[in-house]
């Protein structure tokens, strides 16, 4: 059974974190993750529901649930911060749910499956399955993992990023030719 997925966000960082060591992994997740959120946001932004007067998409009303979780995971910054970019990726998505269906297909499509193609580029280069395999939250914590990922490149988090590297160790290279048995 999966754990809750109402976890600390540095327990669904660092879990999320073991699966995502090796640093050409990580870096596709830069390009995939980004992508497929977009994607979703072009597939989702067609359906439009009237909700006291406001017309809003099911992209909008997923980013405000995802919103709602990001925030209540117990780091308000980091939680603001993967907000904000999922905001953008769906503002970017809207115009292109406008165009002709089979625009707006191309669109959402493609991107989704060329996502999810750099996000399995990236774990053979870890040599490890996808996270959501085991967990499905792992789903919501990639966009928060990435976003997380930039901050600490920033120097922001420098202690969460220590905490996480301590549980589940630093990111490296691994060896392709000689992988561990």
């Amino acid at each position: 059974m999966a754990a809750s997925p109402f976890r600390p966000a540095l327990d669904l960082m660092a879990q999320y974190a073991s699966y995502h060591r090796d640093r050409r992994n990580i870096a596709t997740h830069f390009v995939g993750i980004p992508l497929i959120v977009f994607a979703i946001g072009i597939l989702l932004a067609r359906a439009e529901l009237n909700l006291g007067g406001v017309q809003l998409t099911a992209a909008w009303l997923l980013w405000g649930a995802s919103t709602a979780w990001y925030l209540t995971r117990g780091n308000l910054v980091l939680g603001l911060a993967v907000s904000a970019v999922n905001a953008l990726l769906m503002a970017a998505a809207e115009p292109l749910a406008a165009g002709s269906v089979g625009a707006w297909l191309s669109w959402g499509i493609g991107a989704f499956v060329a996502g999810w193609v750099i996000q399995f580029v990236g774990h053979y280069y870890e040599g490890k399955k996808p996270a959501f395999v085991d967990d499905l939250v792992g789903l919501l914590v990639g966009p928060m993992f990435v976003v997380g990922e930039a901050m600490f490149a920033l120097g922001w988090g420098r202690d969460m990023l220590g905490e996480i590297e301590r549980r589940v160790g630093p990111t490296h290279l691994r060896d392709l030719a000689h992988p561990l048995t």
